[in-house]
């Protein structure tokens, strides 16, 4: 009876037990948010890395002192290979070097001698160029092949009546030539030392070109000693007054000799160093 009295207790009732939580996976808590895996957390502490300032110097003195710390080694095995060296092998390398030494000196003066040697080569060529090219040059003055100029006189002559001839024209070009004239042309006609001439009715042939007066020089050389050679008694301009024909000398510092003659082969003269 007293069993039958006694309240009954209710027992709470069950929870629904949880399902085991798939690895790798976010499982929601009780009240519905993410929950992240032990898997998942470990991940993100790790990835992405944070590295300070620190961290980054510390890693930059270590990779200078593992750095120096190579470099001693290298150096120290190479001096202890030579330490550890006997002394005639100490020796022996001391005597290459030495030979070695020497013999890029004696390289090094034998270069500068070549050098030296090139250098005054060199200059002689250019100066036997300069030399050829002023000598060529002369030589082309004297034989008509190249234009003139410089200081001398010009001569003209006046023959109304015809009575200047070759000769007397052939002897003013020798007077000039002994006076010291180096250019000179007449009428347009070079002469040179091969230059003839002959007489043509009423006119003069230099070199078979016929010139009629007035004849007119052009001549290259010291005025002071040109015009006083024609003008000397017995001369030239003496001479063609005799004739009835009037000569005017006039000195100028700018005499041009332009015309030109055809360099002409010899047919047997040859240079004797060929």
């Amino acid at each position: 009876m007293s069993d039958e009295r006694r309240p009954r207790q209710e027992l709470p009732p069950e929870r629904p037990e949880r399902a085991e939580e798939p690895a790798g996976e976010t499982v929601p808590d009780d009240q519905g948010a993410a929950r992240l895996t032990g898997r998942q957390r470990l991940g993100k502490a790790v990835w992405p890395p944070r590295v300070t300032r620190a961290q980054l110097i510390v890693a930059l003195l270590l990779f200078v002192l593992g750095l120096g710390l190579a470099i001693q080694v290298r150096s120290t095995s190479e001096n202890s290979a030579l330490r550890g060296a006997r002394q005639e092998d100490l020796v022996r390398i001391l005597d290459e070097l030495d030979d070695r030494t020497k013999r890029l000196e004696d390289e090094k003066r034998k270069l500068t001698g070549q050098r030296t040697e090139l250098e005054n080569s060199s200059d002689q060529a250019e100066e036997a160029r300069k030399q050829t090219r002023q000598k060529a040059a002369q030589l082309g003055v004297l034989a008509g092949t190249v234009a003139a100029e410089g200081p001398g006189i010009r001569m003209t002559i006046n023959d109304r009546a015809g009575t200047t001839d070759s000769d007397t024209l052939l002897d003013a070009v020798q007077e000039l030539r002994a006076a010291g004239a180096e250019a000179m042309q007449i009428n347009g006609v070079r002469v040179v030392a091969s230059t003839y001439f002959t007489d043509s009715g009423g006119g003069v042939n230099v070199d078979g070109h016929k010139i009629d007066p007035p004849y007119r020089f052009e001549v290259i050389g010291k005025p002071a000693d040109l015009e006083p050679a024609l003008n000397i008694p017995g001369g030239v301009v003496q001479t063609l007054k005799n004739k009835q024909a009037t000569v005017h000398v006039t000195r100028s510092e700018k005499v041009t000799v332009d015309a030109l003659r055809q360099a002409k082969r010899p047919d047997y003269a040859r240079s004797s160093s060929q």
